[in-house]
């Protein structure tokens, strides 16, 4: 449905957050950032989103420089082609789901706007409940209009802060599955932010551990697992009871 194109990012700052951050997604690749909580996860995705600036750094996605603070350039937000999934979904309380998603279309023609947001609602099994309030859904419809709202943007990567933990286990299964077929129709990077290294090795391709702003070993699950570097990324997986 969407196309897009790899990111690639490197982030560095001493402080007030630290950060010594480098990997990259390719298109149609979902890459789990993970770590403790504390670690920088969020922080990256807001710089990548252009809600936080670095010292130093540069993102690119597919052709296109978002961030380069080696010469000066550094997109807003609205200039920046993500579509971000809040923690807290950070939904208008005040509008309807259809509203909300509607309110992210406007780079596209007034005439357009409803039958698209309706198109995205269906997409992430929100059909019937375009016409409630935030209040009114439950937090795994929430979820869903969130991530409708994100792809509204007509996104070049999706990023995705923690986006079930506001939901009980039952929910976060069938949103987990849910994901999991939305990727079938998206050809862009996805970076999924989670403490939970099931949630992580159910979903994404690859991992990339982090831990104090700093990215220390990316790989698939089973790598990880079988082969830590280092005892930094056996603490950062919780798994410094487990053997070698």
């Amino acid at each position: 449905m969407l196309e897009g194109s790899g990111l690639s990012v490197q982030l560095r700052q001493a402080g007030p957050i630290p950060l010594a951050v480098e990997f990259d997604c390719g298109e149609g690749e979902m890459l789990a950032l993970i770590g403790p909580s504390g670690a920088g996860k969020t922080t990256i995705l807001r710089t990548i989103a252009g809600l936080y600036r670095p010292q130093l750094g540069h993102i690119q996605c597919g052709q296109e420089v978002w961030l380069d603070t080696a010469t000066s350039v550094d997109l807003p937000p609205y200039r920046r082609r993500a579509g971000m999934v809040f923690q807290s979904y950070a939904l208008f309380p005040h509008m309807t789901a259809l509203a909300n998603v509607t309110a992210a279309l406007g780079h596209r023609p007034p005439r357009e706007r409803k039958a698209r947001a309706r198109k995205l609602l269906r997409l992430v099994n929100i059909e019937g409940l375009e016409e409630r309030k935030p209040a009114a859904l439950s937090g795994g419809q929430q979820q869903r209009v969130a991530v409708a709202r994100a792809l509204a943007r007509d996104p070049a990567v999706l990023l995705l802060d923690e986006p079930f933990s506001a939901v009980d286990r039952h929910q976060r299964r069938r949103l987990q599955r849910e994901l999991q077929d939305l990727r079938t129709q998206l050809k862009i990077p996805i970076l999924l932010v989670t403490h939970d290294l099931d949630e992580a090795a159910a979903l994404a391709d690859r991992l990339c551990v982090i831990d104090r702003g700093e990215t220390l070993q990316t790989g698939r699950a089973a790598d990880l697992l079988a082969a830590p570097a280092n005892d930094r990324v056996r603490n950062a997986l919780d798994l410094s009871g487990e053997s070698s």
